[in-house]
C-alpha cells in the first residue's frame, strides 16, 4: 500500500488559484425565456404542497459565481434538499476559506503538486471527528456546521453553511479516490463512507416527499442521475407496501449536450447519447410512470440566474 507519510504537503499560499471571489455575481434579474416559467410554477407548487424539491449539481455549479441565487432560493423555500459530489465540497470550502479555489491540473500533475495542499486537508479533519462524535453524522452537515461555525472569512457565499444555517439537507455523494482530499495523509476510509453514507440515505428520505415535486440535475452527468436512480428505487418500495406512489413529479437537467427536440424517449444503445446518463435516466425512466421532463441547453452561470428570475417573476 501506498505510504502516505512520505507526502509533502504545500500551503495554500504558494497554489496559484485559477478562481476568486470577482466570479461570485451580486443578484439581479435576467431575461427568462420560454422554457423557464413551467418549471418555475412546478418548483411553486411543489414548496406549497410541501413536496421535495430537489437539486443536485457536479462541482462546476461552485465555480460559477451563482452563489447569491442559489442561497437566495434556499432562504425562500425553493430548495429542500440540495445533492452534489466531493468536488463541490471542495470548491465550497475553499472559497469560504480563502476566497480562492482551483488549480491548474496540467501544471500541479507535471510537478506531483496536485491536491497536495494543506488547508484543504482539514476537510479530513471535519469529517474524522464527526465520524468520531456521531456515527449517524452526515459529511455534508458536518462540514456545513464547521464552516458557519468556524473562522471562514467568506461563509456568506458558502452552500453548505447556508443549508445548515437553514437545516436544509446538504447531501454529498462521493466516489472513493475521486477527490483531492483523499490523497491526503489524514484521510479515513471509514469515516469518509461513512458519513457519506449516511448522505445518501438522507438524500433517499428526501426522495420519498418527490410525489408532486421536482428534481433538477445541473451538470452531473454520472452522480446525479446515478444516486436518484438508487433512491427512487428505495422510496417507491416503501411507498408501494403502504399503496402509495411516487410518480407524478418533474425532472429538469440543464447541460450543454445537444439532444433532440423529442427527448422523450430513449434513445437507441448505437446512439451516443444512450450514455449520456441524464437523458435516459432523469428524462425517461424515472418519469414514465406519470411525471414529465425539461432538458434546457445551457451554462449555470445563465441557468441558475434564469431559474431565479422566473420563480420570483412568478412568485
Amino acid at each position: 500500500m501506498f505510504d502516505r507519510s512520505k507526502l509533502k504537503l504545500k500551503p495554500l499560499g504558494e497554489r496559484v488559484h485559477d478562481l476568486d471571489l470577482s466570479i461570485v455575481k451580486p443578484l439581479a434579474k435576467t431575461a427568462v425565456d420560454a422554457s423557464w416559467p413551467p418549471i418555475a410554477r412546478r418548483v411553486i407548487e411543489a414548496k406549497n404542497s410541501g413536496a421535495a424539491v430537489i437539486l443536485m449539481a457536479g462541482g462546476h455549479i461552485f465555480r460559477a459565481g451563482i452563489q447569491n441565487y442559489l442561497i437566495d432560493l434556499m432562504e425562500k423555500g425553493y430548495i429542500s434538499c440540495f445533492a452534489t459530489n466531493g468536488a463541490g465540497l471542495i470548491h465550497d470550502f475553499e472559497l469560504s476559506l480563502i476566497g480562492a479555489t482551483t488549480e491548474s491540473v496540467a501544471r500541479y500533475i507535471a510537478q506531483g503538486q496536485f491536491g497536495l495542499w494543506q488547508e484543504t486537508g482539514r476537510l479530513n479533519d471535519i469529517i474524522n471527528e464527526a465520524y468520531k462524535r456521531e456515527k449517524q453524522s452526515g459529511l455534508g452537515a458536518a462540514v456545513g456546521r464547521a464552516i458557519q461555525a468556524g473562522d471562514f472569512p467568506h461563509k456568506n457565499i458558502s452552500l453548505f453553511a447556508a443549508a445548515y444555517r437553514l437545516k436544509i439537507p446538504m447531501t454529498v455523494h462521493v466516489g472513493v479516490g475521486y477527490d483531492i482530499i483523499h490523497e491526503h495523509p489524514n484521510c479515513d476510509g471509514a469515516a469518509l463512507g461513512a458519513t457519506s453514507y449516511n448522505d445518501f440515505l438522507t438524500f433517499a428520505e428526501q426522495v420519498q416527499k418527490l410525489e408532486g415535486g421536482v428534481l433538477m440535475d445541473f451538470g452531473s452527468a454520472v452522480m446525479a442521475p446515478e444516486v436518484f436512480l438508487k433512491a427512487l428505487s428505495m422510496a417507491r418500495n416503501v411507498a408501494k407496501q403502504k399503496s402509495e406512489a411516487i410518480d407524478r413529479f418533474t425532472t429538469v437537467v440543464c447541460d450543454l449536450f445537444d439532444l433532440p427536440a423529442d427527448f422523450t424517449h430513449e434513445p437507441s444503445k448505437n446512439d451516443r447519447g444512450y450514455y449520456f446518463r441524464p437523458w435516459k435516466t432523469l428524462l425517461v425512466r424515472t418519469t414514465a410512470a406519470g411525471g414529465e421532463s425539461f432538458y434546457i441547453k445551457g451554462k449555470h452561470a445563465e441557468t441558475i440566474p434564469s431559474l431565479w428570475s422566473a420563480i420570483n417573476e412568478r412568485a
